[in-house]
């Protein structure tokens, strides 16, 4: 089909399997045509709610609630940009829709803006920066749509088709001992900056977790100033001049050891000189292939970034960290890869990527290899177990707070079940106004309900450990008793649902219409979660509140707090959770629970 001077349509239907009917759709725009191919999808009401893509401003659940411009589909920061650092082109509908954009096509998306209101919209359109690839041929807008009878059967045949097709030979030798580590086992994020971060402040904050009793060892991660500078690929001689003894030390009380590693070397690196003089950086279009392209991320000033697709860089980069391993013994790495935006705007690589994001992609391929890869910062396409993905950094506040579940919840749904959320009270803390209140430390109430949702998520992680609020027993307390939760409960439900994961992609963390997609009701739950199938979590998300209404699926549940068992469907309107307390319900055989249904108490 085709639009004079403007257009052509075509459409073929796939091969079908079972209940999926899949259908591929291409727009291409004509020559000398200036239009960019653009597709809308109504959403809400009537229309069904859509789901997928990934982190967006206000993070809503499902998409329709919130709103993003149409802008380029790639990885970047929230408040600067539309999207976040883990994407995934995917949208999933209530109706039993899905749609997968092809990778080479330059999407823009929008959700709900104001030229295209209450519409998902699709387009391809050229440009400078993340599609300059592409400028040299006309747009076209490539899909893959799908339709099934139900939401929950779509995702789970695209999640075995589509979404966990990134299999490879590493990745069918995986070793589940390195997932369940950091299931079972906490992180503990050390958040020190620049010259804080010493020999010292490890030490200390290991012997404060063996103090506390409890805690079991866990990771330790280190931030990237465990460098001179960034680039350097080896310890401050300064800082951490006996290294090696310290990790032995650490190794001996059951730790292990993990450093951040980036894609970008300062210019102060003393690596900085070889690496221009190889010419193992990225550089920029038009100019000078000798001169590297220079950005800036996070503190850092002016930086170069490696550039992937050239072997040379990939070795290099491969020898440092295999002699850091070697000679330290070092476990793991995490990867903090920046956003597309951390790229210099006129990037130009040795070998062309279809986008900038491309770049995250090649540069975990070539490091696992060589490595251990537990984390990374963002993704835009399933990373091989054992790497877990991060959630977003987030400050300490209430805000932050209720932007973890569906988060954790969109992460799931686009192909990314194996979740590292952020420390327990948020990653860095807003300076307080209030004398009474311990510096440095989150507020405790919102510390004490952030723990508690940790409790429940993949990965617990600590930056300020429960001991630092000496005025309060109470969070010590609470964090014996959920420790032993996590230990006895949850930690076991995680294992089993990890298998699962591999096998067939499901999230770990699941919407409630996962449970049963014919409730419309499940639709639109977005602060509450499920493990599995099994256990549901409601938790409280606000500050100086004690009750909330929650819903409970179709199904018999065990109340985690008093153990009444309730069955659903019902809401419960005004359910009472104290300070010490967090709702959850496990899900029980229709012959063990000997409950009749009962309306709520208003």
């Amino acid at each position: 089909m085709e639009w004079i001077h403007k257009a052509r349509f075509y459409l073929k239907a796939e091969k079908n399997q079972s209940d999926l009917r899949c259908y591929r759709i291409t727009w291409l725009s004509l020559p000398n045509s200036s239009y960019d191919p653009t597709d809308c999808f109504e959403e809400g009401g009537p229309y069904g709610h859509w789901y997928g893509g990934g982190r967006t401003l206000g993070m809503a659940w499902p998409v329709e609630l919130g709103r993003v411009e149409m802008s380029p589909f790639v990885t970047g920061y929230i408040g600067r940009q539309r999207w976040g650092a883990t994407l995934r082109r995917y949208f999933l509908s209530s109706m039993g829709v899905a749609i997968l954009v092809d990778p080479d096509t330059s999407l823009y998306v929008s959700i709900n803006d104001q030229v295209n209101p209450n519409k998902l919209c699709l387009q391809a359109k050229n440009d400078d920066f993340a599609y300059y690839k592409n400028s040299n041929r006309n747009p076209s807008l490539n899909y893959t749509i799908c339709v099934s009878s139900n939401i929950k059967t779509l995702h789970s045949e695209l999640s075995r088709k589509s979404l966990w097709d990134q299999r490879s030979e590493w990745q069918e030798s995986v070793d589940n001992k390195e997932i369940d580590s950091l299931l079972i086992e906490p992180v503990y994020q050390i958040a020190s900056q620049d010259q804080n971060l010493t020999e010292a402040t490890v030490q200390n904050y290991t012997e404060n977790i063996i103090a506390l009793g409890f805690l079991k060892q866990g990771h330790v991660l280190l931030n990237e100033h465990w460098q001179p500078h960034v680039g350097d690929f080896k310890f401050d001689p300064v800082r951490f001049s006996t290294m090696k003894d310290t990790i032995r030390m650490i190794h001996r009380r059951g730790f292990r050891i993990t450093l951040s590693v980036q894609p970008f070397i300062e210019t102060e690196s003393e690596n900085f000189p070889h690496t221009v003089k190889e010419n193992m950086l990225i550089t920029e279009r038009g100019s000078d292939k000798r001169i590297p392209a220079l950005t800036r991320y996070k503190s850092l000033l002016s930086a170069g970034m490696f550039d992937v697709t050239s072997n040379k860089t990939v070795h290099w980069l491969q020898s440092k960290l295999r002699q850091l391993v070697a000679e330290y013994n070092i476990d793991s790495f995490f990867l903090d890869l920046g956003t597309a935006y951390d790229m210099p705007r006129y990037h130009a690589f040795k070998r062309n990527l279809s986008n900038p994001d491309e770049f995250k992609t090649q540069f975990v391929d070539h490091l696992i290899r060589s490595v251990n890869i537990s984390g990374l910062s963002g993704a835009i396409y399933r990373p091989p177990a054992p790497v877990f993905v991060s959630l977003p950094v987030l400050p300490s506040t209430w805000e932050s707070l209720q932007l973890i579940i569906p988060t954790a919840l969109t992460y799931g749904i686009i192909g990314y079940p194996f979740l590292l959320p952020g420390p327990v009270g948020g990653d860095y803390s807003l300076e307080s106004t209030d004398p009474s209140k311990e510096a440095w430390l989150p507020d405790k109430e919102l510390y004490i309900r952030w723990l508690q949702l940790s409790t429940f998520l993949p990965v617990i992680r600590y930056s300020h450990l429960p001991s630092e609020y000496t005025t309060d027993k109470m969070v010590l307390d609470l964090a014996r008793n959920l420790t032993r939760l996590r230990e006895n409960t949850i930690n076991e439900l995680l294992l089993k649902y990890k298998k699962e994961a591999l096998l067939t992609g499901a999230p770990l963390i699941r919407p409630l219409w996962m449970l049963d997609p014919s409730d419309s009701n499940c639709y639109t739950v977005s602060n509450e979660f499920l493990i599995g199938e099994e256990l549901l979590v409601a938790p409280i998300l606000n500050p100086g509140t004690f009750e909330r209404e929650l819903y409970l699926p179709a199904g018999f549940w065990r109340d985690g707090i008093d153990g009444s068992k309730k069955r659903g469907p019902i809401t419960l309107p005004h359910y009472r959770v104290q300070l010490h307390e967090i709702a959850y319900f496990r899900k029980i055989p229709e012959n063990a629970a000997g409950v009749k249904r009962v309306n709520p108490t208003p």
